[in-house]
């Protein structure tokens, strides 16, 4: 591999992007897919708000979400994203369907956090008068938290993956770097400088999750 100013200024500049794309893809993710994944499990049957047609309906179109490839969810929707970004191509392009596949994925790993709060912790703060949003915010949410940690990081890994195979399509950062330089080019040092990073980054992101998710739950 030869380092030289010119590659490193590449991955810097790809990095950048990609750690854009995750974090404004993650944040919106999060904003949506948690009231979502709240709404669907005080839903559910024999939960704090069952509404069967309601949660039945969320499921729906939650699992849809879910089923859908990424590459072909980014193509489908270019049409949305061009008119919510004015573009379909680059980072602005991407952050879209990334968000759009991470929603989905969101909503069930916090139905799975939630899923795991101990029942009778919920019937003590009905028992004591709690209303729905008491509960949800100050019983479900904050006995769910390191399972949320845990869920919101492999939300991130996800988003990290997707955002490679955004680069297929020129969608900018390490995945579009490893395309274009790596692949057209054939630029081997730069393709085996992509795939470390994101491996780095993956390793880097799931052992920091971890680690949060084991100090909340020893709390």
């Amino acid at each position: 591999m030869v380092w030289n100013p010119q590659l490193l200024s590449l991955l810097i500049k790809a990095l950048g992007e990609t750690l854009y794309m995750v974090g404004i893809s993650l944040a919106l993710a999060a904003l949506f897919g948690i009231p979502l994944g709240i709404l669907l499990v005080i839903t559910g049957p024999r939960h704090i708000r069952p509404l069967k047609t309601l949660h039945k309906i969320l499921s729906i179109i939650i699992n849809v979400g879910r089923s859908l490839p990424f590459i072909i969810l980014l193509v489908a929707i270019i049409p949305l994203t061009r008119l919510i970004v004015g573009t379909s191509i680059g980072t602005a392009g991407a952050i879209v369907p990334l968000t759009v596949s991470a929603i989905p994925f969101m909503a069930r790993v916090v139905e799975s956090a939630l899923l795991e709060v101990d029942w009778g912790v919920i019937e003590a703060a009905q028992a004591m008068g709690a209303n729905t949003w008491q509960i949800i915010s100050k019983v479900l949410i904050p006995e769910a938290v390191p399972g949320l940690v845990l869920g919101l990081t492999m939300v991130a890994v996800s988003l990290i993956s997707y955002s490679a195979m955004a680069g297929a399509v020129g969608g900018g950062g390490l995945g579009d770097l490893a395309i274009r330089y790596g692949y057209q080019r054939f630029r081997g040092d730069i393709m085996f400088a992509t795939v470390l990073i994101l491996v780095a980054l993956v390793q880097g992101l799931q052992s920091l999750g971890g680690r949060l998710a084991n100090r909340l739950k020893h709390r």
